[in-house]
């Protein structure tokens, strides 16, 4: 399904990707700070969201990549949730700010320094941590985590901490499982193997399937956070290898009906 090889046609079409969704990120961050003091969270968020829905679009009909989400049935209605999935593709970065919504985002605060792009970001109410004093962002992780938790907003944490090469999983900090525990809410699981297709720290965008599978949400119903974090590892780590072929096995068997990309199909708002 994957198509490994980056001839000509390729390249060309991942260097005008990278010129027209920046482009459009530029425009699109701009209007959003001079709209942003007239909206609400809410309708900032949609907002802001229209560069990444923009940004999947383009993936699709410029570079040929395809999305594919399995057990969106797992996605709790009017729940907030820790999210957990692992760290492989700025992608993750877009998506699922769409696929899970509204959502905070715990990040490195140097992203929003970034111009533009984390502008636009930091109306979003995203976590941002000081990676060198660990200590202070795990704090920072568990205090604004319950604020956003208890707004009804979820929080997604990549528990690896750094993007990981396609094909592997990364070693896991508890700080997900922490903040579900002390807030009293599920982790969301979710894997996907989105660098095959969108490499980190690469211009290139191969044509190809990108599949996303959701586990079923994982309750922290004994109180143990290293349990609960135990148990999200073993499922993202047996799922990537059973099947998305991750880890040097053999992928498991195909759904036998995909469902189709709700970004696509305008069934995410």
């Amino acid at each position: 399904m994957y198509n490994d090889k980056a001839d000509l046609e390729v390249w060309l079409r991942s260097l005008l990707f990278f010129v027209l969704y920046n482009l459009m990120g530029i425009v699109h961050s701009l209007l959003a700070l001079l709209l942003a003091p007239w909206m609400d969270f809410a309708q900032r968020y949609r907002f802001v969201n229209l560069w990444s829905r923009a940004t999947m679009w383009l993936l699709r009909r410029l570079n040929g990549i395809e999305i594919v989400v399995e057990g969106r049935e797992h996605i709790p209605a009017g729940e907030a949730v820790v999210v957990m999935a692992n760290h492989q593709s700025q992608w993750e970065t877009f998506y699922l700010q769409l696929l899970v919504s509204p959502q905070a985002t715990v990040l490195k605060r140097e992203l929003l320094w970034v111009p533009f792009f984390g502008w636009g970001l930091a109306l979003l109410k995203p976590i941002a941590i000081d990676r060198g004093r660990p200590v202070n962002a795990f704090k920072t992780i568990l205090r604004i985590g319950r604020e956003r938790l208890r707004a009804g907003i979820s929080v997604v944490i990549y528990p690896e901490g750094t993007r990981q090469p396609p094909g592997r999983i990364g070693r896991f900090n508890g700080g997900g499982a922490k903040l579900a525990c002390k807030a009293g809410v599920r982790v969301l699981p979710m894997v996907h193997d989105a660098g095959r297709c969108w490499p980190a720290r690469s211009l290139l965008r191969r044509p190809g399937r990108i599949r996303l599978i959701i586990g079923a949400p994982i309750g922290c119903d004994d109180g143990d956070p290293e349990r609960l974090n135990a148990r999200v590892e073993q499922w993202i780590r047996e799922t990537a290898v059973r099947r998305l072929g991750m880890g040097g096995e053999a992928p498991g068997p195909r759904s036998a009906a995909p469902e189709r990309d709700p970004v696509e199909s305008g069934e995410i708002v």
